[in-house]
This record gives C-alpha cells, structure tokens and sequence, in this order.
C-alpha cells in the first residue's frame, strides 16, 4: 500500500513541476489574449506594434495610472475584467481598483461574460508571479 501512496505522491509531483514548468508562458498567452481584448492603449507603450511584437508579459505592463483614469467610463464587466487584470501585475493598486468599483471578492467575477472569465481562469492557473 505504501508503494501506491509513494507512486501517487510521485504522479502528482510530477504533473505539477510540468505544469509549471509551462506555466510562465501560458500566463503570457492568457495575458497577451486580455490585452487585445481590452486594447493595447493602457499596456506596454499602449501601441498595437507593442502588443504584436511583445514576447513576455514585462512587454505589457499595465498603465496603471491611464487605467485608473479610464476605469470609470467602461461597462461592469469591463472593469471588473481590467482590475482584476491589474490585481495580477500589483495586488495594492489592483486591489485598490477592485474595491473602487464595487468588487469585493472572487465571486464578483460571476459577471464577467465567458471569454473574460477563460482569461481570468487561465492566468489564475499558471501565475507565478510577477
């Protein structure tokens, strides 16, 4: 028996290291995938050229400051889509715009339409901080 319990151990282990192995460059592909849905003009040098030559997420830091500014004016969904986007770069300032509109935990992601929650869900699964 404890050779089934060692073996699984081992099975899990090792899932998880190939996971995260992957895991920085398949963030950079969520990533990358939430900043052409919400445009380039708040990440990088806020250029499309930025967005299509960027190779790693440093290329696509958010503006936070353009994004603190511009958060007012968009849909719910939107806004909850970009903090939470920023929550990834810097827990303090995306946290602060979280709270600022109205989220107060993950359960507020419920309305976020299904391709902005398949963004969110992958760069949830493969952070590895930033």
């Amino acid at each position: 028996m404890n050779t089934l319990i060692d073996q699984a151990t081992f099975d899990e282990i090792a899932r998880t290291n190939q996971h995260f192995s992957k895991a920085p460059l398949a963030f950079f592909h969520a990533w990358k995938q939430g900043v052409e849905l919400v445009g380039p003009s708040l990440f990088g040098k806020g250029t499309q050229a930025c967005l299509d030559h960027a190779v790693e997420k440093w290329d696509l830091c958010p503006n936070v400051e353009a994004i603190s500014n511009a958060i007012g004016v968009m849909s719910s969904g939107e806004k909850v889509f970009l903090a939470a986007m920023v929550s990834f770069y810097n827990s303090k300032d995306g946290g602060a715009l979280l709270k600022r509109i109205g989220v107060h935990g993950l359960a507020d992601l419920g309305g976020l339409d299904l391709q902005r929650r398949k963004i969110i869900a992958e760069l949830i699964l493969n952070y590895n901080g930033w």
